[in-house]
This record gives C-alpha cells, structure tokens and sequence, in this order.
C-alpha cells in the first residue's frame, strides 16, 4: 500500500468520495428547486432541447422492442398453449420495464451528453467560476433547469414509448402471428392496471433526475482541458446506465412486494 505526502491512500476512498459527492449535488439540486428566481426561460429552453433531440430516435427504438418483446412472448406462449395471455404480457413488460428505460436511455445518451458538455465547457471556460464570484448560484441558474427538464421530457416520452411499444407489440403479435386481436386486448384489459402505469412514470421521472444529475455532476469535474470535457461525457453516460438498471431492480422489487397482481 503506497503513500504519497505522509498519508495512506486507502483502496475504494476515491469512489466513495465521488459517489458523496454527486449524492451532495443531487440533494443541493433538489433544495434549489423551489428557491427564486426560477430560470423558467431556460428551463423551457432546455425542455425544447432535449425533446427535440430524443422524440424521434425514442419512437423508432421503440418500435423495434415492441415487436422483439411480442414475437418472443408469442413463440413462449404458444408453446405452453397461453396465447390469449400475449397480449397482457407483452403489453406489461414494455410499460412497466421497457417505456421507462428506453426514454432514460435515450434522454441520457442524447441530452445528457449534451448537458455535460455545456457545463464542462463552461467549467475549464471558467465560466462557473466567475459565477460563483459575483455570488450567482451554478446550481439554481444552470443545473435545475436541466435537471427539470431531463424530468418532465422523460415522463413525456414515456407515455410516448408507451403507446408506440403496445401498438408495435400488437401488430407484430396479430399480423405477424397470426394472434386474435380480441383476445389481445381482453387480456390486457384482464391484467392490467393503472399502479401499472404509475410506476412506469415515477421509473421515467426518477431516470430522468439521475440522468440530469449525473450529466452535470461529470460536467462540474472534468479532469481539465477539452479532452477532459470528452472523457467526462463518456463517463457521464456509463455511469447513469449503471444507475438506472440498479434504480429499476430496486424499483421493481419493491413495486412487485407493494401492489398486488390483479386477480383475473
């Protein structure tokens, strides 16, 4: 174990400090929230962004995992001889599982990475800096309204990814299988209920604040120059991927102990 200026580097202190740290910023983002001014013009600024850049590649990706989740729920059912339970199963799995981790993943990967980059660009610009300096609050002025916005865009999108996920799930399970569209709907409507659809929006709420505090977390700390801007938006995306499947296991498992299935 080396030392370097008379102390002991410990193995597993630096993670730990930086998870203190980004917990620290998450809770400094949330007490500034309802502080004033709110930057509502930057906010709606932020909002435009991020939809912008996720509505359509959110749409299209899901499309795709509509139709893997039908066809594989499909071919599963028909072999255990419950295909008139396709429809609520393959309809559950993208609400509850699917919407809210494709809207995180797309909100993360696309506005969080722009998020970082701004902010690290400002911050080797000096530019947090000198707010600091003349007593503006970083936090309040630039790191809540896109924490907002990652959060309201995420739970729009989910509803979006939603019906788009269950329309392509339905297509592919009644044209391509040759399911019943009767028995589709009839099951979904048998099981399904709006706890359902609740947990799907608090999923995509939370993903979106994980998402917006990791991003500007990375962005405050970059290990300095432009290449440290770049390694940090790396680094911003890996981590909030991480976070977000922990956050959905937790989530599910205490989602799964609190509301009960509905009886048929």
């Amino acid at each position: 174990m080396g030392t370097r200026s008379g102390t002991i580097s410990v193995p597993g202190t630096a993670a730990l400090t930086q998870v203190g740290r980004l917990s620290t910023l998450g809770w400094e983002v949330l007490r500034a929230i309802p502080r004033r001014p709110f930057q509502f013009r930057e906010w709606i600024q932020q909002c435009w962004f991020f939809a912008s850049v996720t509505i359509l590649p959110t749409a299209l990706v899901a499309i795709p995992f509509g139709a893997v989740i039908a066809l594989q729920l499909g071919s599963l059912t028909e072999q255990i001889g419950a295909q008139s339970f396709t429809g609520a199963a393959s309809a559950l799995a993208i609400v509850q599982q699917a919407s809210p981790l494709i809207t995180a993943l797309l909100v993360a990967g696309a506005g969080g990475s722009a998020v970082c980059a701004d902010i690290g660009a400002r911050k080797i610009r000096e530019e947090i800096d000198a707010m600091e300096v003349l007593g503006v609050n970083p936090v309040q002025r630039l790191i809540v309204p896109r924490v907002l916005a990652a959060m309201v865009v995420s739970t729009l999108l989910n509803g979006l990814v939603s019906v788009v996920g269950v329309l392509g799930g339905y297509f592919f399970n009644v044209v391509m299988q040759g399911g019943t569209p009767g028995a589709y709907l009839a099951s979904f409507n048998a099981l399904a209920q709006l706890p359902d659809l609740y947990i799907s929006e608090i999923k995509a709420l939370l993903y979106g604040f994980v998402a917006g505090v990791v991003a500007a977390y990375r962005g405050l700390h970059p290990a300095g120059g432009p290449k440290g801007v770049g390694d940090a938006v790396n680094q911003a995306v890996v981590i909030t991927f991480l976070l977000l499947f922990l956050i959905n296991v937790v989530l599910t498992a205490i989602y799964l102990r609190i509301v009960p299935p509905k009886a048929l």
